[in-house]
């Protein structure tokens, strides 16, 4: 894995926001603004580094699903701040295996020669991940313009589609809603959620778009309805479920179980949480692509990160050494649900430029690989994306689907 410097293409960011991808920088708070699609550089990756990756992944995604499961039939979900008063449908919704889009692992990881020997476990994203556009259709474009000759592990577009093609016969209907919290049209939240609506209408499905705040709930025939009072019988909803278990509206999930398919699924809040690093120690202690971690201290660890349980973009992290501790400010966010404390390593240092991986998984599937780099130790909002490419000739569009039929 190298990261290798290269000029950007003249037109990049009209190039960038016609694909659709409007938030190409990160608007500071005092003014001013930094890169997030970054394309002064780029990643090359092996390809043994990518099977590396993908057989990894595929491994990772194996165990997560047995450790929800352990959770919500064993554990102790208080542990999770989820309530207890939800296992039930979390359950259900595992055990009756509810269609599951999609998930980002993070890695961190510096290839063959980056100092660490086995790519390890940062955390699984697997709720509401975002940087889904730039991984999968962003990248692939600049790939196009850039280096046509040369493949890119990225099979993201084409497996959402045959994902949605292959749950159509298990859903109630053709209709999938998309909702999102609201804001303009520049969010990433709406434009990931506009991404995902167009995978499902290249797949068949018939697509309505709403906010969060527009979804009903009608007592009469116990069922949420949009705003034209349709029944929503599956609905994407990029709004996290740790939230949505504990709203009193969002309950109407849990007492009318019936009423809709969520994607993602409600056992995805098990995985989402960061109390997830520490049961899958607890499971499968010493295995190479896992960190120690746990619940209640830091135990043996010198050196640890403490994470909260429902953080995000690098909220509160707090990174401890037996020389310094660094505490990444946040927002009005204190982590009063809980904390994980998982054994610290250092992310690979690239030319000043540290650097976390994201493995995506879809349908069940290693599909791809977005990059992100950091200034500092905490990957968070102000993080830039950076292509990548596989050093191997660029297969053949045959040979694209032939892969994808194989797996």
């Amino acid at each position: 894995m190298d990261r290798i410097a290269i000029e950007p293409r003249p037109d990049w960011k009209h190039l960038v926001e016609s694909q659709g991808m409007l938030y190409v920088t990160t608007r500071l708070d005092g003014g001013g603004e930094v890169p997030y699609w970054f394309e002064n550089a780029y990643y090359r990756f092996t390809l043994p580094e990518i099977d590396r990756l993908e057989q990894v992944t595929r491994e990772l995604h194996e165990m997560c699903v047995s450790a929800a499961r352990h959770v919500l039939e064993r554990g102790d979900l208080a542990a999770f701040a989820l309530p207890e008063d939800a296992r039930a449908y979390l359950l259900r919704t595992l055990d009756e295996d509810h269609p599951s889009l999609y998930g980002r692992f993070d890695l961190a990881w510096g290839g063959a020669t980056g100092g660490i020997a086995e790519p390890k476990l940062l955390e699984y994203n697997a709720d509401t991940p975002t940087t889904l556009i730039e991984a999968s259709m962003i990248q692939w474009f600049w790939l196009r313009d850039r280096f046509p000759d040369r493949d890119q592990w990225n099979s993201l577009h084409e497996r959402l589609v045959r994902a949605w093609q292959r749950m159509a016969p298990r859903l109630a209907s053709e209709v999938v809603h998309f909702a999102h919290v609201g804001g303009t049209d520049f969010d990433e939240e709406w434009l990931t959620a506009s991404y995902l609506r167009d995978t499902a209408t290249e797949a068949g499905l018939t697509t309505v778009g709403l906010e969060v705040a527009d979804i009903g709930w009608h007592d009469g025939a116990l069922r949420f309805v949009d705003l034209e009072d349709r029944a929503i019988d599956t609905m994407f909803v990029l709004y996290p479920w740790e939230d949505m278990l504990t709203d009193p509206f969002g309950r109407h999930a849990v007492d009318h179980p019936d009423t809709v398919r969520f994607l993602e699924p409600a056992w995805k809040a098990v995985l989402s949480n960061k109390a997830i690093l520490a049961t899958l120690w607890e499971l499968y202690p010493g295995h190479p692509n896992l960190l120690p971690a746990y619940l209640d201290s830091p135990r043996e660890l010198t050196s640890y990160v403490a994470k909260p349980l429902h953080g995000r973009e690098g909220d509160s992290v707090r990174i401890v050494t037996p020389d310094s501790e660094y505490v990444h400010p946040s927002v009005d966010y204190d982590g009063s649900e809980g904390w994980c404390f998982q054994e610290y390593v250092p992310l690979p240092n690239l030319d000043g430029n540290q650097v976390v991986l994201g493995s995506w998984i879809v349908d069940g599937k290693a599909a791809g690989l977005g990059v992100r780099e950091s200034d500092g130790p905490v990957t968070d909002f102000y993080a830039r994306f950076v292509p990548h490419i596989v050093d191997t000739p660029a297969p053949s569009e045959a040979e694209r689907m032939r892969w994808l039929e194989e797996d």
